[in-house]
């Protein structure tokens, strides 16, 4: 029997969280292959826990205070699962998104062709148009791709439905503690490639998840000042040290410094970037 962890952090959304387990549940597994959950609850007042708990006792929760939000979240539930086992699969998969009821399949599939050797990334749509590409896999030229009938090379990728092997994992390891919501998905695609595996779009589109608002707190011009700031500062904003190690990582000391200065002015003025 070959074993995926499926690892996923939620917070407060109980009615999605529900969902997108129920549709979990419902895959089409290829014969030799099953799953097992593990998902960090970051402090969730709603009864998100009690709800799993009932419904779906073998889900194994890490409990969080809050503080973690989405890739600490993932962090964690990724160790816990090692701490159990030596997994063949990890899937990361998010709260909001809901599966196709063969992703597992095309995924595990697409995986083997690559010999196991590569991260698999599953693309979704938005819920009320089929034909708006929400997150997937991305290059840094062309951004996010529209999936193919056949494996498509991409450089980066959306966390919202990612297949890693255990092979790949050895190499990687898990998704970096030091980001706390956003970048860490980015991050670990990057990574990777930098250490020579590589990352490919699954065929078709494989969940639907709708896109965040389009313009974020911190750069709003309709805001008020103190709210652009504070937004700007937290983990689901820019959180500026955060996009500056990832940008001193990825694209350069220089870069790095240039959007740190820019996104502070933007905040203050944001709208010479929103005419």
């Amino acid at each position: 029997m070959k074993t995926i962890a499926v690892l996923l952090t939620v917070h407060n959304r109980k009615d999605k969280t529900m969902h997108c387990l129920s549709k979990l549940y419902e895959q089409i597994l290829p014969e030799g292959y099953g799953f097992e959950v593990y998902l960090t609850d970051d402090g969730s007042i709603d009864g998100t826990a009690e709800a799993i708990r009932e419904q779906y006792p073998d889900v194994k929760i890490i409990q969080g205070d809050g503080s973690l939000y989405w890739n600490r979240g993932m962090h964690k539930a990724w160790k816990a699962a090692l701490s159990n086992r030596n997994y063949d699969y990890y899937l990361w998969l998010n709260d909001d998104t809901t599966l196709r009821e063969n992703a597992l399949s095309v995924l595990l599939y697409s995986s083997e062709l690559k010999n196991n050797q590569s991260i698999v990334v599953g693309t979704t749509v938005s819920t009320h148009n089929n034909q708006i590409i929400t997150y997937g896999g991305r290059t840094k030229n062309a951004g996010l791709l529209t999936p193919s009938k056949e494996l498509l090379f991409c450089e980066y990728f959306n966390g919202n439905i990612v297949l890693i092997p255990h092979e790949v994992y050895k190499v990687v390891g898990t998704n970096d503690y030091v980001f706390r919501h956003a970048l860490g998905d980015f991050d670990y695609g990057l990574r990777a490639g930098q250490l020579g595996v590589s990352s490919y779009i699954a065929p078709d589109i494989l969940g639907k998840c709708d896109l965040h608002e389009s313009l974020s707190t911190w750069c709003n011009p309709k805001q008020t000042f103190l709210k652009r700031w504070k937004a700007f500062r937290t983990p689901t904003g820019h959180n500026p040290e955060e996009f500056f190690i990832f940008e001193k990582r990825h694209k350069g000391l220089l870069v790095a410094l240039f959007h740190y200065f820019t996104n502070h002015l933007r905040v203050i003025f944001p709208l010479i970037w929103n005419k």
